[in-house]
């Protein structure tokens, strides 16, 4: 069994968000519906339940009646299909004390039908693919590079199963959560934008560009990109954003959730990353952004996070800034052997920032100093990392 990182605090109700299959259901029963545990699960996966309960919300109460002895803990899972729920879990709260955990892949339908988010009466969490600390000794960087970290994806047998695991994660991302959901009026550009988007993670975002080639408007594009975001398979990194001398970029790049998915929307599953390549440093940037943004989420971290670019095009991978006055400087680079002469142009770069420490992680195994910069083994490095307060 993996433990996950996530530890959502069991004295008050909450939420945990998560996109589709990075283990909600399995972290709950994991955690909460264990032999002998006091938690009563409503699944609005199943199609009846989901009708009854947004037909009849306060259905809920009266089940909860009826049970012949009130459970510690009631378990909502995806429970955006039904947002009147809130309501009444929020008058549960209330009345009875009762603790809910209330799982979700959207945060889209609840925020659009303008659903009761509980006023701070449920913590929020967020669970995401699996990291490298929660695999241990089963963590294989390559497999992780070429196939993500979904939790189904590590269970597989070969590629064979992990490619068409992918490719139905995608199509049922499109018939469940777009198509079903009435997210988008025409599905087919919403294909096209999800291929180019995924041949264009990690750069900077050109909407015109995007919709030229998707056939579609400015607006539209950035509906799309939202749609993502609210459907938890993306985020935007934005420019850093502090007046200091150089001139920076003004538009964000966006991320996938998941390198994985990445590959099967760009249609590279097929073409094993190689090393040295254009291709696998790029992979190799997103994976570790995504690591040490989910362990850091993990550890309650309240940091922001960004990248630097010049005009000229010189740029930072990552701007971790640690409150309003502190930053860290991460670049990422793919090489077994770091290059002193690219390190010492990274920290020419740094001169303007109030940075608390600049790393350079690779894949050069031996950790090395080169003037103010710790060049580092990306694990490492990132470790080192979520110890700064």
């Amino acid at each position: 069994m993996i433990r996950r990182l996530l530890k959502p605090l069991k004295s008050n109700s909450f939420f945990i968000f998560g996109a589709r299959a990075t283990g909600k259901s399995t972290f709950i029963e994991q955690q909460f519906l264990g032999e002998g545990a006091s938690c009563y699960r409503i699944d609005l996966l199943d199609a009846d339940e989901e009708a009854r309960f947004s037909r009849q919300p306060s259905l809920l109460e009266r089940v909860l009646d009826g049970l012949p002895v009130r459970p510690e803990w009631v378990f909502i899972d995806e429970v955006q299909k039904a947002p009147r729920l809130l309501d009444q879990v929020h008058r549960l709260i209330e009345k009875t004390g009762q603790k809910f955990i209330l799982s979700g892949s959207s945060a889209r339908k609840l925020k659009r039908d303008g659903a009761n988010l509980l006023a701070g009466r449920a913590f929020v969490n967020h669970l995401h693919p699996l990291t490298a600390e929660e695999l241990r000794e089963a963590w294989s960087l390559e497999k992780a590079l070429n196939w993500g970290t979904l939790p189904r994806c590590w269970s597989l047998r070969d590629d064979d199963e992990r490619r068409a695991y992918l490719k139905s994660y995608v199509h049922t991302y499109l018939r469940e959560e777009i198509q079903i959901e009435q997210l988008v009026r025409r599905l087919d550009p919403f294909r096209s934008f999800l291929e180019v988007s995924a041949q264009m993670n990690g750069k900077v975002v050109n909407h015109s560009r995007i919709a030229r080639e998707v056939g579609v408007t400015d607006k539209t594009i950035q509906s799309y990109f939202q749609i993502l975001e609210d459907t938890l398979l993306g985020f935007v990194l934005p420019p850093f954003h502090r007046p200091i001398r150089k001139a920076q970029a003004n538009h964000p790049k966006f991320y996938w959730f998941d390198t994985g998915v990445k590959r099967q929307l760009e249609r590279s599953l097929s073409s094993p990353l190689v090393p040295s390549t254009s291709a696998y440093g790029e992979a190799f940037e997103h994976l570790v952004i995504l690591e040490t943004l989910r362990r850091a989420d993990y550890r309650g971290k309240d940091w922001t996070f960004s990248f630097f670019r010049t005009k000229e095009g010189n740029e930072i991978d990552l701007v971790i800034s640690l409150d309003r006055k502190r930053e860290l400087l991460v670049e990422i680079k793919s090489t077994s052997s770091i290059d002193p002469t690219e390190v010492r142009a990274l920290e020419r770069l740094t001169a303007d920032f109030h940075s608390q420490g600049t790393f350079y992680l690779s894949l050069d195994p031996h950790p090395q100093v080169v003037g103010k910069v710790r060049c580092l083994p990306w694990l490492q490095g990132i470790d080192e990392i979520l110890r700064i307060p």
